[in-house]
């Protein structure tokens, strides 16, 4: 899979320029995109300024590591049961 090529500022740059009327199809040759990405960028980044996307970003990746952090703890849980499982058969 291929590298991000955008910063949020470059997407929302870009994003900028199509609310100001610029069509589509002509902003996505100039900036070598596919019209797909450019409405998948409208949804998610529609409306936001540079700060936003920003604070937007550091929350996502907050919320990737508190879900890492859940699971690990939900694995050693899972772990401890078995063991007290075992340690009452004994």
């Amino acid at each position: 899979m291929r590298g991000k090529r955008f910063t949020e500022e470059q997407i929302i740059r870009v994003l900028k320029e199509g609310e100001a009327g610029a069509k589509p199809g002509e902003l996505c040759r100039r900036h070598g995109i596919t019209e797909q990405t450019y409405y998948r960028w409208r949804r998610k980044y529609g409306g936001l300024e540079v700060s936003e996307a920003k604070r937007l970003k550091a929350l996502e990746e907050e919320n990737r590591r508190l879900k890492g952090l859940l699971a690990d703890q939900l694995l050693d849980n899972q772990a401890l049961k078995v063991m007290l499982e075992t340690a009452k058969n004994l």
